[in-house]
């Protein structure tokens, strides 16, 4: 009986191991977001050329309102808003590059619309990132329909060799960020799941959002309205961008908005 029991076991540890060694990669790890060190290496590389061997970046910030620079609806205040703080932050980064931040974002509109236009209005630029933002939008259409939509953007851009960035949404003063229930909660937890299945980068400015109230800070010291970021709301999603740019250490000091 106890050889009996001890080749089975032996058996069975061999089928194991078999199975281990027959399992693909994919299964064995599931997907995660691109590594912010490596995925823009590429665009960086353009950035630190000096001319004349320089080239323009383009960046296209794709979304609502929020990229679109609306504080307290009806101002627009699109220097204070993230596209334009980022294209300041990697201007004084990278002080040889020529560098093009285009906003496409349209106040009220959600994905469905973004993905309809984003050819014509973003591809035909050719940019080298683009970002898309229409979380806070997006709740007006529900999760299966934003995804659809995401995917659809997503898909195109890697199809011409664009680099992209996912960006959770900001926050709404009428959500509820404890209850992972809450539409807010479940849209940013989609485009998590989108950045990671598709591997592109990913700004979780909800999870920023949510770390500064962690920290004792209060979520009215970053809204201008009810569903709209002011500069310090702003702030928080460049720095959630940031980190895609790799900066060497050591050429960050005296950056405007640097927090590495």
């Amino acid at each position: 009986m106890r050889i009996y029991r001890r080749t089975s076991w032996i058996l069975a540890g061999m089928f194991g191991l078999y199975l281990l060694a027959g399992m693909p990669a994919s299964v064995a790890q599931p997907p995660s977001t691109a590594d912010p060190k490596s995925y823009l290496a590429d665009v960086v590389g353009e950035l630190e050329k000096s001319w004349p061997d320089n080239r323009t970046v383009n960046i296209v910030a794709h979304g609502h309102s929020v990229p679109a620079g609306y504080f307290k609806t009806p101002l627009v205040d699109s220097f204070n808003a993230y596209p334009l703080l980022l294209h300041r932050w990697l201007g004084a980064a990278f002080p040889h590059a020529v560098i093009n931040v285009i906003v496409t974002a349209i106040g009220g509109e959600d994905s469905t619309g973004g993905a309809r236009r984003f050819e014509r209005d973003v591809l035909a630029l050719r940019p080298d990132v683009v970002l898309i933002d229409y979380g806070l939008n997006d709740r007006g259409i529900g999760l299966e329909k934003a995804r659809r939509a995401w995917s659809q953007m997503i898909e195109e851009a890697k199809a011409h060799a664009v680099k992209v960035i996912l960006l959770t949404p900001t926050a709404d003063t009428g959500a509820n960020l404890d209850d992972p229930n809450d539409p807010l909660n479940q849209h940013a937890a989609q485009i998590r799941e989108l950045a990671a299945s598709y591997h592109v980068a990913l700004a979780d400015s909800l999870a920023a959002v949510r770390a500064y109230v962690a920290g004792g800070g209060q979520l009215a010291e970053l809204m201008s309205q009810v569903n709209h970021p002011n500069r310090k709301g702003h702030d928080l999603v460049v720095d959630e961008l940031q980190r895609w740019f790799a900066i060497p250490a050591g050429k960050t000091e005296g950056l405007p908005g640097a927090s590495h």
